[in-house]
């Protein structure tokens, strides 16, 4: 079996890759800005285009302190956001004093994980509502106009804990159903989600 290679002497002076080499790029399709609001829905641009999507969050602030963060997906264009699912999530942890520090399976101990549910999934809980302290991540949906299989997601959340603690929540789960995904919806579930960015891109 051969190699491909590239023969330019300096990554600068590259003009094109090798047959067979490829790679991935993200195309930014919408960007929902959060004011006081009390849902975030992304309604469009969620179809056949591309076999998987990603959402990222930037700069989520709640209104109340010690909440939780959630999001949910839609068959119908986002007039119900009550798919099935069942889900994972655990998290890592250390606050800022250096104590605390640990994994958990948030499932097991909070009951924060999904079996076969139309509740919505919670990505993140403590959120902390200092003005410096914010959500930040990103949501991974596969091939969700596939009719076929059921819908996967992953996500990948950084918190702020009410408790001044680092917090990473990795989710994991999957619509359990053949309709296609065309809308999700995020919010808090007490009040406001006060601020924050939410960029949904297709990739290639």
């Amino acid at each position: 079996m051969s190699i491909n290679v590239c023969n330019d002497r300096s990554m600068a002076s590259i003009t094109s890759l090798p047959s067979g080499v490829s790679g991935s790029s993200l195309v930014l399709l919408s960007t929902t800005t959060a004011s006081s609001s009390s849902t975030v829905d992304i309604t469009s641009n969620i179809d056949s285009t591309y076999k998987e999507y990603i959402i990222k969050i930037i700069d989520c602030h709640a209104e109340t302190n010690n909440v939780r963060f959630l999001f949910n997906m839609s068959a119908d264009g986002g007039s119900n956001y009550n798919v099935t699912k069942t889900t994972t999530i655990f998290e890592s942890r250390h606050d800022e004093d250096g104590s605390n520090g640990g994994v958990a399976y948030s499932g097991r101990t909070l009951s924060e994980d999904l079996a076969q549910s139309t509740s919505f999934q919670k990505l993140c809980f403590g959120v902390s509502n200092d003005n410096d302290h914010a959500i930040n991540g990103h949501i991974h949906l596969f091939d969700p106009s596939n009719t076929t299989f059921v819908k996967h997601y992953i996500g990948l959340i950084s918190n702020v804990n009410e408790t001044n603690g680092a917090y990473q929540y990795y989710n994991a789960g999957y619509a359990n159903t053949t309709s296609a995904i065309n809308a999700v919806q995020f919010k808090m579930d007490s009040d406001n989600i006060d601020a924050g960015t939410f960029k949904l891109y297709g990739v290639v």
